[in-house]
């Protein structure tokens, strides 16, 4: 077994600190805290732990062994072969934070391309690399748009079509500091649409956040939100599925000041949710308020081209009392992922995806509309995701179709009390016509019971 430090070594490392034993590092610390005896079961063998382990991971139920139309923001989508066997190469599978641009080009390179990507498909200016999920997105567009202001603006509007994990996420970081949220509560009725949240909007305003298409699956058209925002002097900040972005209206032309989202549809698998990669885009004049790092390109001194950090906010990682953020890991594996993902698709790929995900899942709701006791929740368009009026409770729906190897969909009074009847539908690119009228039946037996 390999010891890294020797006796001698640590003889040696204790006298240069000017102590005799290890035991005297723990001085400060309570003697009845110092080395406790821990309760741990017998030990056991590499090979006897490796069985039970196994064991474990076999009474796990994953999408490969069931029929998913589940998504609430983490969506069943295939990932061609050639994102793993890149991501697993050793030069990409070890790589940390490109702090030596001399000896980093290929990951800088990954970075930049992945940023120019992302930039494109959102339409905005800038891209970071990157967060560590959609919900920490949405929560440093929070605190930049409050440090953009320098403070002097502390509300924040939330739609409540936010994902209620982004909302909660919102919560954890802003819990103590002046920043107000307001809109997704009471004020706002779930069935009402954007043009509800600009009552809301006034000039302590500093930034307002909505996400397309929304929780519940609804697109809206956000035009005259960005111009009642920006009227009242604030920003919007608007949370995507990059997926629906194939197909869709880039928030960018929409006049969204910051655009996040989840990338986990990009490449990424399911993973029992996570880890993920947060999505962050913005504008240029907000670039140096803007959390986590950016890759430039530029020419060596031979001029050939060459790849730097050009933006990275070293408060965040040495001067820490100036931070803005405490985000700083640049997520570079699944970028990476993601980058590889959308460079095999390209555009037309991307939107023949996003528009099996779009009639798949029209075809979908519109079957289930026809059977008794179940309806359609809202009239407006959407992806690939839908909310359905269920004639019982959803919970006995789930458990019921999951006795069918079929993962039925949200139930949506886990965070919505009031829609204890109401199911929210993914349909992905992977749900073949079998699997959607295999659906249909179960959910029909339910209709018909």
């Amino acid at each position: 077994m390999f010891t890294p430090h020797t006796d001698s070594d640590r003889a040696s490392m204790l006298r240069t600190i000017g102590v005799e034993r290890v035991e005297d590092l723990f001085q400060d610390v309570p003697i009845q805290h110092r080395f406790p005896r821990l309760d741990l079961p017998a030990a056991v063998t590499e090979m006897e732990i490796l069985a039970e382990l196994q064991d474990l991971a076999w009474a796990n139920d994953t999408a490969r062994e069931l029929i998913c139309f589940l998504g609430a923001g983490a969506y069943n989508h295939y990932s061609p072969a050639v994102v793993d066997a890149i991501l697993r190469r050793g030069e990409f599978f070890s790589a940390y934070t490109p702090y030596q641009p001399e000896i980093s080009q290929g990951t800088l390179q990954v970075i930049f391309e992945y940023q120019s990507m992302i930039a494109g498909l959102t339409g905005m200016e800038v891209c970071n690399a990157s967060h560590y999920d959609g919900a920490t997105a949405v929560a440093e567009a929070v605190n930049m748009a409050y440090h953009h202001f320098r403070t002097k603006r502390p509300k924040v509007v939330l739609s409540p079509g936010v994902h209620p994990h982004y909302r909660a996420t919102v919560r954890t970081y802003t819990k103590g500091s002046e920043i107000q949220l307001t809109g997704d509560r009471a004020e706002i009725n779930l069935t009402d649409g954007p043009q509800a949240l600009i009552p809301l909007i006034d000039a302590n305003t500093a930034l307002v956040v909505v996400q397309y298409p929304d929780f519940f699956g609804r697109i809206y058209d956000y035009t005259a939100l960005a111009e009642a925002t920006h009227k009242a002097g604030a920003l919007l900040a608007i949370s995507v599925n990059p997926m629906a972005l194939g197909l869709l209206k880039a928030p960018g032309e929409f006049g969204a000041d910051i655009v996040t989202g989840e990338g986990q549809p990009l490449g990424l698998p399911l993973s029992y949710g996570g880890p993920y990669l947060g999505l962050f885009a913005t504008r240029q004049e907000y670039v140096r308020k803007m959390a986590g790092r950016l890759v430039g390109e530029t020419v060596d001194d031979r001029g050939q081209r060459a790849y730097v950090l050009t933006l990275t906010a070293r408060e965040q990682h040495i001067r820490r009392e100036k931070a803005t953020s405490n985000i700083c890991t640049n997520q570079a594996l699944l970028a990476l992922a993601a980058t590889v993902y959308m460079s095999v698709l390209g555009k037309q790929g991307l939107r023949e995806v996003a528009e099996l995900n779009y009639h798949k899942a029209h075809y979908t709701a519109s079957e289930i509309a026809k059977l008794r006791g179940f309806k359609l929740w809202s009239k407006e368009p959407f992806f690939n995701e839908f909310t359905v009026r269920c004639p019982i409770q959803a919970s006995e729906i789930i458990d019921h179709l999951l006795e069918q190897n079929i993962l039925a969909g949200y139930n949506l009074s886990e965070e919505y009390p009031d829609l204890e009847r109401h199911l929210l539908v993914a349909v992905t690119e992977m749900n073949s016509r079998d699997d959607i009228e295999q659906f249909i039946e179960a959910l029909s037996e339910v209709s018909n019971g």
